[in-house]
């Protein structure tokens, strides 16, 4: 498997296929590199190298017991990006994956990145605070953490109805991709899981968002039950000095599965503009 070891010890599996110009990937909370599968293969057919990691502590990273908070997940993408030689990249990332690409750009991305992309992503906030009355009540993520940490494999099954949408009417449910969901989910470690719901939910994007001065393309659906809409990409296009925002009507946050043809669609044509 293809690793990096980052420098504080832990090692950082990561896929990297293909030549061009290189797409990186983000993965959510809690799966891996595997959940861009669908995005990863239609890019490397178009002609792009294709990259995607599993952040520490999920997938086939080391299952640190320290670093599940934005600054290190985006110090790692750093050393990745440096030990692959990435240059005029697009960084590309979902739910708290987008927390990811945004923080490293910010941080570490000046001279490597042409473009991002924020998928059903967290920023700017999430969590209700003072300085963000209207966000979601630290109470609801208390029993994300309650579920993750004593009855995570029924909790994982139960997460991906409302992350894919499966509970509105009409809806077509996918075994195979709650499935593959709460694979990736148990792949990983409990404590990273259980840390990381404190850094997609607390964490502050604001000034990130403010000084990103590359291109940035917000994409999310406006039937998002896990990162509501209203509340994270409608605010961030506000904050953006090269944003553009696309909203599906009807889209859940699992959106670059159940409508990966649209995504990608829309996907390209940023990445070629």
């Amino acid at each position: 498997m293809s690793k990096i070891t980052v420098s504080d010890g832990t090692e950082i599996y990561y896929k990297d296929w293909g030549t061009g110009q290189p797409i990186v990937f983000h993965h959510g909370w809690p799966l891996s590199a595997d959940d861009w599968d669908g995005q990863m293969i239609f890019f490397l057919n178009q002609g792009y190298r294709v990259i995607a990691h599993d952040r520490r502590g999920h997938g086939r990273s080391s299952q640190t017991a320290n670093g599940h908070e934005m600054d290190t997940y985006a110090a790692d993408v750093a050393e990745l990006a440096k030990a692959l030689d990435l240059k005029d990249a697009i960084h590309v990332g979902h739910s708290t994956g987008g927390g990811e690409v945004i923080r490293y750009v910010a941080k570490h991305g000046k001279g490597r990145v042409a473009k991002a992309v924020l998928i059903s992503a967290v920023p700017p906030i999430m969590a209700k605070t003072a300085n963000n009355p209207d966000g979601i009540p630290m109470q609801i993520f208390d029993e994300i953490r309650e579920g993750t940490a004593t009855r995570r494999a029924q909790y994982f099954q139960d997460f991906t109805i409302p992350f894919y949408g499966y509970n509105r009417e009409g809806a077509k449910i996918s075994q195979g991709i709650r499935d593959n969901w709460w694979r990736q989910g148990m792949m990983g470690s409990a404590k990273a899981h259980y840390d990381c719901i404190k850094a997609f939910s607390e964490t502050d994007f604001t000034e990130d968002l403010k000084s990103v001065d590359v291109p940035v393309l917000i994409m999310h659906g406006e039937d998002d039950q896990i990162v509501p809409f209203p509340l994270t990409g409608a605010k961030s296009i506000k904050l953006l000095k090269k944003g553009t925002l696309i909203s599906y009507p009807g889209f859940p946050h699992g959106m670059p599965a159940t409508e990966a043809a649209t995504i990608n669609k829309d996907l390209l044509a940023f990445i070629k503009s």
